[in-house]
């Protein structure tokens, strides 16, 4: 697998973690530079190992990933999703208009996000397994860095957006995260 192929791999296995990203830099009202990076450096991680695993769980088990992997991703994110629409309705959530980094940023919140957007390089390492001439560390941290440039660069975007219509930043977010959520779930079904 050539260096081009890998590239063109990694930027459609982050273009969910971009939505993503720019979904957070709409959303959180006190978003730094430094969010920005513990973003990328969250949907850059989970991007980068989620093919490793997939690699190392082989062809042996790529029927049983490729089956439930669009599920698991499709929950993660209309929970999340769901939880920012309801938000958005409630009165101090209208009367801010947006949420801290403090609270949208969390671990517990940036891993649901990042394992929610990187299922799908689980399943290209498991691919990967079944090709003779990938370098995986080269695939992965190609894959890696990509996923951090557009996780770090979605949330810097997000937060210019995201001053042209804060008062429905979180439930325009929310939306969106559903929306991805069930993109991967009709691509798997009938794709």
């Amino acid at each position: 697998m050539n260096l081009i192929m890998i590239f063109l791999t990694a930027v459609s296995l982050a273009m969910d973690a971009f939505a993503v990203s720019v979904t957070n830099g709409i959303v959180v009202t006190d978003l730094r530079p430094r969010h920005a990076v513990k973003m990328g450096l969250y949907f850059g991680t989970f991007q980068f190992v989620m093919p490793l695993i997939g690699y190392v769980l082989g062809s042996g088990l790529r029927e049983y990933i490729e089956a439930f992997d669009h599920w698991i991703a499709f929950g993660l994110l209309a929970i999340i999703g769901g939880n920012m629409i309801r938000e958005s309705f409630s009165p101090e959530e209208e009367a801010r208009g947006g949420k801290s980094a403090k609270e949208a940023l969390s671990c517990k919140v940036l891993t649901l996000q990042a394992i929610a957007t990187s299922i799908d390089a689980l399943a290209v390492g498991v691919s990967f397994s079944l090709l003779p001439d990938v370098d995986m560390w080269l695939s992965c941290s190609v894959i890696g860095v990509v996923a951090f440039a557009f996780g770090f660069g979605g949330a810097l975007m997000g937060k210019r957006v995201g001053g042209l219509f804060r008062d429905k930043a979180e439930l325009a977010g929310g939306i969106v995260l559903c929306v991805i959520g069930i993109k991967i779930l009709i691509e798997h079904l009938f794709f």
